[in-house]
């Protein structure tokens, strides 16, 4: 089956957005088997995209139509879709219903042009849009078929893995049986990680093993293709004992959307214990991404954010001279931010994070460097240097010291 991606925004056509939905698409289509061999950008212009369209629709026996599908006059994705095809559009009366009581219950006013996020394409099926307002469309013709997904990447990507890709694994299903399973990672540089993977598998026949680099892991996917589910299973099983047994240090689930803050505040939730923190560099990014996880409120009551040395001295009760002799930036006044953290809240583990977040040096430290202690109740407290990619900017730092502090934790936790 071959498949094209057209992204409509005139933002991206002049660069002045990144373009990180087709990428991702064509990366889920690939676990299927499906190339997305031409890929476009269009501005939003109902020419343009009426012609790209009715080429793509001839050319092609999938064909993705992503973005546009907002109430302003520039969202003209969905009619142009339905010229193109020669069809119309049905309102999901129901959709609309959703769309009225989600305004009013909180308090907005609604234009009439909101009624276009309830609308899909007439002879096609709705696909729900679990965090946005506009329906996706799924429509099949004459043996093509053609999928109108959200532009905003919150909405997009969970549309297409919950919505497009089950429709999508049916379809394939009926010439090729395909079963897949991902593992996660941190910690490891993916050359690294893969070349292991390679070593410990080479006599493994009949698995496909990728890895897809994800903002907080790095997953590897493994694939068996046209195996009943009993055989394509223990063949997964295979895989993932030979390389979770090389890698064990590194693993931390299974699953497209395991994330590790989600396995920590599940153990931590689990094993009956609360953690805190005192932040420096992450300014609270630490307790932020603990309080993204549902159920947070069972692991976790609050922290300390001590960004300037005076903060860490009056708030935590860290000795001025612990700061005078080894620096804000050290292994000392990390250990002290997590062990003073842990005392003020009395819970059961404390982390610190004191670091250079960039672009400038701090103490003669270059940006990069970061130190996180870990500090649990009748336990030595563990500290952790860590040199992050400073060309990476000053968030991706934040980001990844946050990163290192979960999978400290984890560690911890799993021993």
């Amino acid at each position: 089956m071959n498949a094209e991606i057209i992204s409509v925004g005139t933002e991206i056509v002049l660069g002045q957005i990144v373009n990180t939905n087709a990428p991702f698409l064509a990366r889920q289509l690939a676990t299927l088997g499906i190339t997305a061999d031409r890929q476009l950008a269009i501005p939003d212009q109902r020419d343009l995209m009426v012609e790209a369209i009715r080429s793509a629709w001839q050319r092609s026996s999938l064909v993705f139509v992503c973005g546009g599908l907002g109430p302003t006059a520039d969202d003209v994705t969905l009619a142009a879709v339905a010229a193109a095809l020669g069809t119309d559009l049905t309102v999901d009366q129901d959709h609309w219903q959703w769309i009225k009581g989600t305004f009013k219950q909180r308090h907005k006013v609604m234009m009439p042009e909101n009624i276009q996020q309830a609308k899909y394409l007439t002879g096609g099926t709705p696909l729900v849009n679990a965090v946005g307002l506009a329906l996706g469309s799924w429509y099949e013709r004459d043996g093509h078929r053609l999928v109108v997904l959200p532009g905003p990447p919150r909405e997009f990507k969970p549309m297409v893995t919950r919505e497009v890709m089950p429709r999508l694994a049916k379809v394939i299903g009926q010439h090729t049986q395909i079963t897949s399973r991902t593992l996660n990672f941190f910690g490891r540089p993916e050359s690294e990680l893969m070349d292991e993977v390679a070593t410990v598998t080479a006599d493994l026949t009949g698995v496909t093993i990728t890895s897809y680099v994800q903002p907080d892991a790095i997953q590897v996917r493994m694939t068996v293709r046209n195996q009943a589910q009993a055989e394509a299973n223990r063949l997964l099983d295979t895989a993932q004992a030979a390389i979770v047994a090389k890698e064990a240090p590194f693993f931390f689930g299974v699953g497209d959307d395991c994330r590790l803050v989600n396995v920590v505040v599940d153990l931590l939730r689990q094993r009956g214990l609360r953690v805190t923190a005192a932040e420096s560099l992450t300014g609270g990014m630490f307790q932020s991404t603990i309080c993204s996880v549902p159920g947070a409120s069972n692991v976790f009551d609050g922290g300390l954010v001590t960004y300037a040395a005076t903060a860490k001295e009056h708030l935590l009760g860290i000795a001025p001279e612990v700061i005078e002799k080894n620096g804000v930036v050290s292994a000392a006044t990390a250990a002290q931010m997590a062990e003073k953290s842990r005392e003020k809240l009395n819970v059961a583990i404390g982390l610190g994070f004191t670091g250079v977040a960039g672009p400038d040096s701090l103490e003669g430290q270059p940006a990069g460097t970061v130190w996180i202690g870990l500090a649990i109740e009748g336990q030595p407290t563990q500290t952790k240097l860590c040199h992050l990619g400073a060309y990476r900017g000053r968030q991706a730092v934040r980001r990844q010291s946050v990163q290192a502090g979960l999978q400290m934790l984890y560690q911890a936790l799993i021993k």
